[in-house]
């Protein structure tokens, strides 16, 4: 397979394959890691810490080839590279030391032994503090693990900090998420990718786990099921768009708002919703931005494409025609301003920001009402889309909102889930390399003609790289929307999907149950703080019969929790739902097909927020996060986990860039150090919600902070 790299050129880690046979090295570890339980050269433990769970961890013990015991020579691809024993060491006589001569794909890690006599042991849901000391040359350098699966055997678990450049020794301490499910062992080291060296030594490994508070909710079944609670005002616009911006406020735009005597009138509207106090600002709207394209620039302004240039014509000439203006929303004006035009109307574009903060729009109508072809791309550092000839084409027509989410190697995943169409090109699934113009078709999406307003989304958290693909029907056949869901892995050199657990069946209207296979089309799908992803909303055929149904899906153990609250106000076409900076979910719009619309406003407070006390972030002395560094907070309670998660800006049940974004934590009392990933493309450039998350899984109101 090719190796990932990222717009910038670096190569991304990648599960390793070992060197040298396993079976030898098995066969000495298994002979002699017993009576090499206590090494010498080891660091003090803390007062109070658990043991060292790593063997051999000062790299003391030699086997017959001069390779310390318990570890081995992994990685891949053409690089130039050696392994060695150094006596620079940090304690003791060895350390271990691996150079990267030559540039080329893959990477080389300094990996103990996936063996069982060598892999420390592990328990579900603990967390463990690993820490290392090391000297690199090279900020291509990053703390990896691997776990080991009952039922899988080992597969790579995440990337848990990227180490800066130094020539003096530095220890290096990270605390791992909780163990998941069936995980017995894990191994973990230290990677190199890039031209240079790399020397580890004492490395140690100890359960770090935090007594979990008494549970004692008192609030009924909202401990169970979260509440609902209806806004005693209305939306003044028709919500068809949904941005959360930077500073908490919510863009709600509707344009002609699917009504076209207010598009013959020119009334096009637009609102920012100040959840904080619940008013509204109105915002003048230059066009009409019913059906365009959103997504917020690395600066937090909202780039706005295309839209709709006319309704279709009544005597059947043409039918809806896209527009090929754009705009930049700015939330510190509350105004649009435009910005040069697109090479092609666009009427249901994608819009994608890509690692570099650059944006890629595809799909959608044009102004003739036949289907986009042109990839259209908006060069952020110039404010201007590219011209026809600037950009590459490959002249594939994606189909209306394609959802079209950034995977870790700079590749656009295009999930299947779209709106209209029978058999369409733009329908099943396929990879999408934009350098390279070429795409790659993906097999394994089940019903791939009745995906019409679905959801996808990349599950929690980003760095796993699999995407969750619910529900979806046909407007033209117009069948019951069906309960499927599927899954991939996108770090699989050959992605196909793979069946997921049902949707669990809701009711309609009058409390008439849902039977056999009846499902909805019209699903939002939120990720939430705690690692879950809130499903609502839905209706079982086009722009009818809503579904009153509601779940908690966990990426962990891949399962439905049904039987969450739900909204009680409809939510089919033109609804969309979507998380608040605090932990709260927040629902607008509904437009049967009786062209009325519902502009009453729903807020779901999950069950996390009924089960105690939040943490509080009272300090955080940088906004201003660089890619592969460290920042401290500060918080008031223990803390199980940390993560961004960049906000919405949903329509149609597509946000292609919605993310959960892991921050693997160094915790030293109530100071958390929180490591972001080098990779761009796992977090692209932009404002996000930073959220710390309790020991008792309720999160804290979320602090913004600005990548790249």
């Amino acid at each position: 397979m090719n190796p990932p790299t990222d717009p910038f050129g670096a190569s991304v880690t990648h599960p390793h394959r070992p060197l040298m046979s396993r079976r030898n090295r098995l066969r000495i570890a298994q002979l002699i890691v017993l009576a090499l339980a206590l090494f010498v050269g080891l660091p003090q433990l803390p007062a109070g810490a658990s043991a060292n769970l790593v063997g051999n961890p000062g790299l003391e013990a030699l086997d017959s080839t001069g390779f310390p015991v318990c570890w081995e020579k992994s990685g891949w691809g053409s690089s130039g590279y050696s392994f060695a024993v150094s006596h620079t060491a940090h304690s003791g006589a060895n350390a271990m030391q691996i150079s990267i001569s030559s540039a080329g794909s893959g990477d080389r890690k300094a990996m103990m032994l996936e063996d069982t006599s060598c892999a420390p042991n592990v328990t579900p849901g603990h967390q463990y503090d690993l820490s290392a000391w090391y000297q690199t040359s090279t900020a291509n350098t990053v703390m990896t693990m691997f776990r080991h699966d009952v039922a899988q055997g080992w597969v790579y678990w995440t990337d848990l900090a990227t180490l800066p450049v130094t020539t003096a020794w530095t220890q290096k301490t990270v605390r791992t998420p909780q163990v998941p499910a069936n995980t017995d062992q894990i191994v973990w080291g230290i990677t190199i990718y890039g031209v240079g060296t790399l020397l580890t030594d004492d490395y140690q490994m100890n359960d770090a786990t935090q007594p979990a508070p008494e549970q004692s909710c008192s609030a009924g079944a909202a401990c169970t099921q979260g509440t609902w609670a209806v806004m005693p005002f209305n939306s003044p616009v028709r919500s068809i768009h949904s941005v959360v911006l930077r500073n908490g406020d919510v863009l709600l735009v509707a344009g002609s708002g699917n009504n076209p005597d207010d598009f013959a009138a020119k009334t096009f509207k637009t609102a920012v919703y100040h959840p904080s106090n619940g008013t509204f600002t109105t915002v003048a709207t230059p066009a009409d931005l019913f059906c365009s394209g959103h997504v917020q620039l690395p600066d937090g302004r909202v780039l706005v494409m295309g839209g709709n240039k006319d309704y279709p014509a009544a005597d059947g000439s043409h039918g809806y025609e896209g527009l090929k203006t754009s705009y930049v929303f700015d939330p510190a004006t509350n105004a649009y301003t435009r910005v040069n035009d697109m090479t092609s109307g666009s009427w249901y574009p994608s819009a994608t920001e890509m690692g570099n903060g650059d944006i890629i729009s595809l799909g959608g109508l044009g102004e003739d009402s036949s289907g986009t072809v042109a990839t259209q791309y908006f060069a952020t550092a110039q404010q201007r889309w590219l011209g026809l000839n600037e950009a590459h084409q490959s002249w594939n027509f994606w189909g209306l909102y394609p959802s079209m989410i950034l995977m870790q190697d700079g590749r656009l995943f295009y999930t299947g889930s779209h709106v209209f169409g029978n058999g369409l090109p733009g329908t099943g699934s396929s990879i999408y390399n934009y350098t390279a113009n070429t795409i790659t078709p993906v097999d394994g999406l089940r019903q791939k003609d009745q995906r019409d307003q679905s959801m996808s989304v990349l599950l929690p958290p980003a760095q796993d790289q699999k995407v969750l693909t619910m529900g979806g029907g046909n407007i033209e056949t117009n069948p019951d929307a069906h309960r499927l869901t599927d899954l991939i892995d996108l770090k699989q050199a050959n992605p196909v999907y793979t069946a997921g657990p049902a949707l669990p069946g809701g009711t309609l209207t009058g409390g008439v149950p849902e039977t056999g296979t009846q499902g909805k089309m019209y699903v939002s799908a939120v990720l939430l703080p705690d690692g879950k992803v809130f499903e609502t909303g839905g209706g079982l055929h086009n722009r009818a019969d809503p579904v009153y149904e509601a779940s908690m899906y966990n990426p962990a153990t891949n399962t439905f929790t049904p039987g969450m609250a739900t909204d009680p106000v409809p939510r089919t076409y033109h609804s969309s739902a979507f998380l608040l900076p605090d932990g709260r979910v927040m629902a607008v719009g509904d437009n049967p097909g009786n062209g009325t619309f519902d502009m009453r406003i729903s807020v779901y407070s999950p069950p996390y927020l009924a089960n105690g006390a939040r943490p509080h972030i009272t300090a955080m002395p940088d906004t201003q996060w660089a890619y592969g560094t460290s920042h401290t907070i500060t918080v008031d309670a223990p803390i199980l986990k940390a993560e961004l998660i960049r906000p919405a800006a949903v329509t149609h049940s597509s946000d292609p860039n919605q993310r959960f974004v892991d921050l693997p934590m160094t915790v030293t009392g109530n100071t958390i150090g929180l490591n972001l990933t080098s990779n761009p493309n796992l977090a692209p450039p932009g404002w996000y919600m930073l959220f710390a998350v309790g020991t008792n899984g309720v999160p804290s109101v979320a602090k913004w902070v600005h990548v790249g």
